[in-house]
C-alpha cells in the first residue's frame, strides 16, 4: 500500500472519529493497513501538516479539534456595526488590567497626546474551554471611567460602550496576516513554539469619529477559521 492510500485510510479513520479523539497505536494501524511503520509515520505527519492530526508527545496521536467559525457578511450602510457572533461558548479571562501613558507610538495611531492615558487590557478568549486568542486591547481611559476587569470577561464591549458609556460605534478598520505564536503566546494558548495563528489588527471609531478602540489579537491557526460572503456584480469584469 503506498502513502497516499495510507492516507486516504487515515482520512476515513478520522471521519468516523469525534474531535480530540485518539488513533489506535502506530503498531495496530500499521498492522490494519499492511504497511511498514516508516510508510505509516509519514502519512501521519502529512495528515498533520495538513491539520487533520496532532501528535502529543508520549500520548499518541489525535484527530484535531474542530475549527471555530467566524462569518463575515457584508452589511447595508444603514446597519448597525456589528459582526455574528462565532461559533461556540465564548467567555473571557482578564491576564492584565492597567493604565498607561498613550506614549508616541500609540499616541499617533489613537490621535491622542503622548501623554494621554490608556487602559490596557489583556485577555484570553476561550472557547468551549479551550484558549482561542489572546486580545490586547487599549482604550483611552476617558471614554470608560469606572470600568473594571469583570467588564471584559463577558458579554459585548460594544454592547457595554453603548449602555454605559452612551458610545456608539460605527466603523472600524481590520487588517489580517499570517504569524506564528512566540514563547508567551504558545503558552498562553497551549499550542507549540511557532505555532501558526492569525493576528487582527484593529482600530474603532464611534459616531463623533473619535478613535475609541485598538485592538491586536493573536488566534490560534489550527483551531479559528473566517468565511466572507462575497457579493458579485454581474455587469463587472
Amino acid at each position: 500500500m503506498k502513502r497516499a492510500e495510507v492516507r486516504d485510510r487515515l482520512r476515513q479513520l478520522i471521519d468516523d472519529r469525534q474531535p480530540g479523539e485518539m488513533l489506535p497505536s502506530e503498531r495496530d494501524l500499521s498492522e490494519r493497513f499492511g504497511v511498514s511503520r516508516p510508510t505509516l509515520r509519514a502519512a501521519i505527519d502529512d495528515l498533520a501538516r495538513d491539520g487533520l492530526l496532532v501528535r502529543h508527545q508520549g500520548r499518541g496521536t489525535f484527530t484535531n479539534t474542530r475549527k471555530v467559525s467566524q462569518e463575515l457578511a457584508p452589511t447595508a450602510a444603514s446597519a448597525a456595526f456589528a459582526v455574528p457572533p462565532a461559533e461556540g461558548d465564548w467567555r473571557s479571562r482578564v491576564e492584565q488590567f492597567r493604565v498607561e501613558p498613550a506614549g508616541a507610538r500609540l499616541g499617533k495611531r489613537m490621535q491622542l497626546s503622548p501623554s494621554d492615558e490608556l487602559l490596557y487590557v489583556q485577555r484570553i478568549r476561550i472557547v468551549d474551554d479551550a484558549p482561542m486568542a489572546i486580545e490586547k486591547i487599549r482604550i483611552p481611559v476617558s471614554v470608560v471611567p469606572g470600568i473594571e476587569p469583570a467588564d471584559f470577561e463577558s458579554g459585548s464591549l460594544y454592547q457595554l460602550l453603548r449602555i454605559r458609556y452612551e458610545v456608539v460605534v460605527t466603523s472600524a478598520v481590520q487588517t489580517t496576516e499570517p504569524t506564528v505564536t512566540d514563547a508567551a503566546e504558545a503558552q498562553l494558548l497551549d499550542v507549540p513554539l511557532y505555532a501558526p495563528a492569525l493576528l487582527f489588527e484593529r482600530t474603532t471609531r464611534d459616531a463623533r469619529d473619535r478613535i475609541i478602540e485598538y485592538t491586536r489579537s493573536i488566534y490560534r491557526g489550527d483551531r479559528y477559521r473566517i468565511t466572507t460572503h462575497l457579493t458579485f456584480d454581474h455587469n463587472s469584469g
